[in-house]
């Protein structure tokens, strides 16, 4: 009785809190312009007298235009002078003071990356996944989760210190802003959570949860993927048998769409799904309901926007506009001003808007994983639509794919090759391929005239061995955590990496 009485108490409260928290979201969303706007004069104002802030001339801003003036695009690359000057101690440098934690991330050209998050960010991360659960609480009328166990596949929550400084992986950070009324419902312990070897602690976590009432499971699909088959293989059953009760996948970090078939085999039945945008340089967006595409935009937390369309990116004074200024189905190239000290910072991504009103984004790529050795520009969206609608109707099921141009191809046309681990293998590769590859040319005009034209031959399918990806990434030291596969590269990196490691068949 006191069990139930506890449930039915925390259930209530969480509607409550749910509606209102609601209502706060609906009032800065139907004003997004002059929301972003106050954003926008809060952050000059703060970070005026920082050193970033007297270089750029912040104290002379009064516009939009001023900023775009005065402040120019800059990657990590580009900010890494004020940052290194930040990580040596240095205060009022970028913002106000020192930053709370480093998000330490691995980059591709810089080496480690150091992403400060500050007094003033750090609560926004916390909000936005908070929020994220409570918006689709308010739309589904659905709170039975909250009293079962929940799992957050992250990586370790242990922090180094460097000049005053807590570093560690952002979900490491975020661990540590657990709710305390989550604590009780939260799994893995913190011993298991510590691990560091990814595949010893996915084995401790499947030993930890495997008897337990799991409502909600959380993380990257890849690595959550990994999670459900080895608890399956130990269980000799369907994850949906085991966790009975288990009816909330939250997730973030790559598109769910190519991994859906297989988790809904690995489950056994459909599950509700909340969709993530967190990265270590904020938390951009989250998906507010079940039945509409795209996240919203997180136009109220301590972050002011700014578009830039890709195609003209690379261009030498590509045009910079604002939340107000974008329109629906273009790609643009994201950048974020913000309290964690960002100034016109190109996080990598490129987005495109589902929606103005509210505004609503989805994740169409990385402006460096394209494929345009011939002028096609093929992005990230584009691969994974052509990969859904390849597989759909069919038997096959997608464990992983990388797609990388083949230019060398002795007295061939060239061609893509399309690297793919199934777990379940097709009836027809060939069909499989002349249907991904139809789609491509449906969505990509440059493709199809590369193809029409004789100067491309359609795409070809190398089939990636039993766990070859995760062999793969395990070699380089990026198996877990936040790490994934980028959907294609522009080069032959990994595709070349997989054929020399026997990773092919």
């Amino acid at each position: 009785m006191t069990q139930l009485k506890s449930i039915s108490i925390k259930s209530f409260f969480a509607k409550i809190f749910a509606k209102y928290v609601k209502h706060k979201i609906n009032k800065w969303a139907n004003r997004p312009v002059e929301t972003q706007l106050k954003v926008f004069k809060n952050l000059i104002v703060k970070a005026a007298n920082t050193q970033f802030g007297k270089d750029h001339n912040f104290n002379q801003i009064k516009t939009y235009k001023d900023f775009v003036n005065n402040v120019p695009v800059r990657d990590y690359e580009l900010l890494r002078p004020y940052v290194d000057r930040v990580v040596k101690g240095e205060k009022n440098i970028l913002w106000k003071g020192l930053p709370l934690y480093f998000a330490k991330t691995s980059g591709t050209t810089s080496g480690a990356k150091y992403i400060p998050i500050t007094k003033a960010s750090m609560p926004t991360h916390i909000a936005a996944a908070r929020n994220a659960i409570l918006l689709y609480i308010a739309q589904t009328g659905k709170t039975r989760f909250v009293d079962g166990k929940m799992i957050f596949l992250q990586g370790s929550p242990t922090l180094d210190k460097q000049n005053g400084i807590q570093l560690g992986r952002l979900s490491g950070i975020v661990a540590h802003y657990v709710p305390k009324y989550l604590q009780k419902n939260r799994l893995p312990s913190l011993k298991t959570n510590c691990i560091e070897d990814w595949e010893t602690k996915v084995n401790a976590i499947v030993d930890e949860t495997i008897n337990e009432d799991m409502t909600v499971i959380s993380g990257i699909p890849s690595w959550v993927q990994m999670y459900f088959e080895k608890l399956s293989e130990k269980a000799n059953e369907k994850i949906g048998d085991i966790f009975k009760n288990f009816n909330l996948f939250i997730y973030g970090g790559v598109n769910f769409e190519p991994y859906r078939a297989k988790f809904e085999n690995l489950i056994g039945r459909k599950v509700d799904s909340i969709e993530l945008y967190p990265a270590s340089e904020g938390f951009f967006a989250f998906q507010d309901l079940q039945n509409e595409q795209g996240m919203l935009l997180q136009l109220n937390s301590g972050m002011f926007f700014e578009f830039i369309k890709a195609d003209e990116f690379f261009e030498d004074s590509p045009n910079r506009i604002h939340i107000g200024q974008v329109k629906l189905g273009v790609n643009y190239v994201m950048l974020v001003s913000s309290n964690a000290g960002l100034w016109a910072y190109n996080i990598g991504d490129t987005v495109a808007f589902t929606s103005t009103a509210p505004y609503r984004i989805i994740v169409t790529g990385r402006i460096k994983h394209f494929i345009s050795a011939f002028g096609e520009h093929v992005i990230g969206k584009e691969v994974e639509q052509a990969m859904r609608e390849g597989i759909l109707n069919t038997n096959a099921q997608i464990t992983e794919f990388t797609v990388a141009p083949k230019i060398n191809t002795n007295n061939e046309l060239p061609y893509h090759e399309w690297f793919i681990e199934f777990q379940t293998m097709p009836d027809d590769l060939g069909v499989l391929a002349r249907k991904i590859d139809q789609s491509l040319q449906h969505q990509n005009s440059y493709y199809f005239d590369l193809i029409e034209g004789k100067v491309l031959q359609p795409l070809k399918i190398t089939v990636v061995v039993k766990d070859g990806f995760r062999t793969y990434m395990k070699s380089i030291g990026k198996l877990g955590g936040q790490n994934k596969i980028p959907r294609l590269k522009n080069d032959r990196d990994i595709a070349d990496d997989l054929i020399v490691k026997n990773l092919t068949k």
